[in-house]
């Protein structure tokens, strides 16, 4: 078996045939007729006058322009015959000691015929030689240049079938994939879960091109494009996949990332290509993913030279999607999350007719996404997916996927042999909170103001009524956090000054729960205080929630701000901007103060349950403070607050 194994692991270099050829030349030219040294050239005379001494033992004639003469082992051990004596390796050279050009081939043979009579040459030979050797010896430098010249160039241009075949001259060629009827894509429509409305769009698409009379027929035109918006992890991609499974016309996919190259002039090359490889294959659909990569606005952050290239991509996708020549049967989309930086020439109708927002999924969406990610899952009977759904609020579809194979992955290490509900709980606190660390050495002291802290979360959260009930409290440091609470608050669709206030005052009730019960503070409150500011500065510049202010916001949705270096109002309003922000998380910290020591008694109750369990629930909740009396059937939900 691992005899097999090795030669299946056997993987052919390339460069071991540069290796082999320049070895097969050096080889043939150092032992072609067993030579090891080249013989030294020598004039007609020289060879006469050794001649004439018998000196020479044998000629051989080549060609009948040249001959090699091979000295007596006497003349060998001469003096002026001392550097032909040994070859390159110091053993003795058997010949040919001396070449040299002959002149006259008839009187040369007359010569050395009585030479041989008269016992001064033991014998002379003619021969053909064949000069290929010596031909292919003096081109090897050169071989050896263009072969490592094409191996650069090889790398240069990225290698692999990505790259056109490795070569330099395919760079400009389009990397994009192409999926037909000849490729087996699995994923269709069935598994996107949730997305109805996106979904309807794409399929439309799929058969815009299937049967276009349907629509041409009343004078309509197929669109040209189609842009997919979104937060991250909400099945963009998974969109197109589906797209490329169902489609029955090919689908070239690719990355925004795929037009940029370092040298110049590519990005262009290679859009050209891709639209005419889809005009060549139309009707065809073309899929850009995360386009922004090479569709952000021209002019902007331009500081140097450097996006000109990038620019000069977008030119040349503008033009093949709407201009000269443009063909109706290929239709573009594209996935990004950043459409905010896209450049309005990209954006308008003609080019992305439609752009399809795909937002974040609902609870009922998320109970079919929990449906199709359970499938392959091995569970428990009538595991309920509507609870599920209930504990998952903000979770895209990746993040879903990722709680399905985490659940999985709990109860492997638990040794189950099936995927129950606690699996699924446990996921979700461990990828919304971190992982537990029951190990990290917490003080008596430290327990005790982490107690306290959580303890203050819980109880201003259950007093107010906007604020979301709690159904777990944890001291157990979790991720980067010290303690943990799980709330179950609603999905709002807006919300109102009097709700966000009520969520500021309780993110504040741990701070505050510190300075009532000991009189101090601590720098436990990190994340709540950051929590707290950004919504506050929300309600100031984005919302117009403020009085002060008015109805007046300064957030831009087309993110043009974001490359301005000055501010969008005047230094004046920054201050009154600033003092507004501390006003309102003032104002919801003393108010959290106030409920706690309203609720003192029952505030140190809880923290020494907490101490107590470690982990509380909202049952525990109940027995101290009685049930919530503006409690409604909100749907569960949770979120982490430290």
């Amino acid at each position: 078996m691992s005899t097999e194994k090795n030669q299946n692991n056997f993987k052919f270099n390339p460069m071991w045939l540069y290796g082999i050829v320049i070895a097969l030349f050096i080889g043939l030219s150092f032992f072609n007729g067993n030579n090891f040294q080249d013989p030294s050239i020598i004039s007609t005379s020289k060879f006469n006058d050794l001649l004439a001494k018998g000196k020479i033992e044998k000629v051989i004639i080549f060609n009948k322009v040249q001959a090699e003469a091979y000295l007596t082992a006497a003349a060998l051990k001469e003096k002026d015959n001392e550097k032909v004596a040994k070859d390159f390796m110091g053993n003795p050279n058997k010949g040919p000691h001396y070449l040299f050009n002959i002149g006259d081939l008839q009187d040369f043979d007359k010569a050395l015929a009585i030479a041989k009579t008269e016992k001064r040459l033991k014998d002379f030979d003619h021969q053909q030689k064949n000069n290929w050797t010596d031909i292919l010896f003096s081109l090897l430098p050169i071989i050896v240049i263009i072969a490592i010249w094409i191996f650069i160039m090889k790398r240069m241009s990225g290698g692999g079938a990505g790259a056109g075949g490795g070569q330099i001259f395919n760079i400009g060629k389009s990397k994009a994939k192409l999926f037909d009827e000849k490729t087996d894509v699995k994923t269709s429509f069935k598994d996107v879960a949730g997305l109805e409305g996106a979904k309807e769009e794409v399929q439309e698409i799929v058969e815009f091109l299937r049967n276009p009379e349907k629509y041409t027929v009343l004078g309509g035109k197929i669109p040209k494009g189609a842009l997919l918006v979104g937060p991250p992890g909400t099945g963009k991609t998974l969109l197109a996949k589906a797209v490329a499974g169902e489609a029955k016309v090919p689908f070239f996919s690719l990355s925004g990332s795929d037009f940029v190259e370092m040298f110049v002039g590519v990005g262009a090359s290679r859009v050209r290509d891709l639209f005419k490889q889809a005009k060549e294959k139309s009707p065809a659909i073309i899929f850009i993913d995360e386009i922004d990569a090479v569709g952000r606005a021209r002019g902007k952050n331009n500081m140097s030279g450097g996006n000109d290239e990038r620019e000069n991509t977008l030119n040349q996708l503008l033009t093949e999607m709407d201009g000269f020549g443009t063909n109706t049967h290929v239709i573009v989309l594209a996935a990004t999350n950043r459409a905010d930086v896209l450049d309005k020439a990209l954006m308008r109708a003609g080019r992305f007719d439609r752009q399809i927002y795909v937002d974040l999924p609902d609870i009922r969406e998320r109970k079919e996404i929990f449906e199709v990610h359970l499938a392959p899952l091995k569970k428990i009977p009538g595991l309920d997916t509507d609870f599920l759904a209930k504990q998952t609020p903000g979770f895209s579809g990746a993040d879903i996927a990722n709680v399905c194979n985490e659940a999985a992955l709990i109860a492997a290490r638990n040794n189950k042999t099936a995927v129950d509900k606690q699996d699924f709980l446990d996921a979700v606190d461990r990828i919304v909170g971190g992982l537990e660390k029951k190990n990290k050495i917490v003080t008596p002291a430290e327990k005790r103001a982490i107690a306290v802290h959580e303890a203050g979360h819980a109880t201003v959260s259950w007093m107010l009524e906007h604020a979301a009930p709690l159904i777990k409290v944890t001291i157990v440091p979790r991720g980067q956090s010290l303690g943990a609470a799980w709330y179950l608050p609603e999905e709002r669709l807006i919300v109102r000054p009097d709700q966000m206030l009520d969520e500021m005052c309780a993110t504040m009730g741990g701070r505050a729960a510190e300075k009532v019960i000991f009189d101090t503070i601590s720098t436990g409150a990190l994340s709540d205080l950051e929590k707290v500011t950004k919504q506050a500065r929300a309600m100031v510049t984005v919302y117009g929630l403020n009085d002060k202010l008015g109805n007046i916001t300064y957030y831009d949705s087309s993110g043009q701000n974001e490359y301005n270096f000055n501010k969008p109002y005047s230094e004046e309003t920054a201050i009154t901007i600033d003092k507004e922000i501390s006003i309102l998380i003032e104002g919801q910290y003393q108010r959290a103060i106030q409920i706690l020591k309203d609720n003192k008694d029952k505030l140190l109750k809880l923290a020494d349950i907490l101490i107590e369990k470690e982990v509380i629930f909202k049952d525990d909740l109940e027995q101290i403070f009685g049930k919530r009396p503006f409690d409604t059937e909100a749907e569960d939900v949770a979120e982490i607050v430290s």
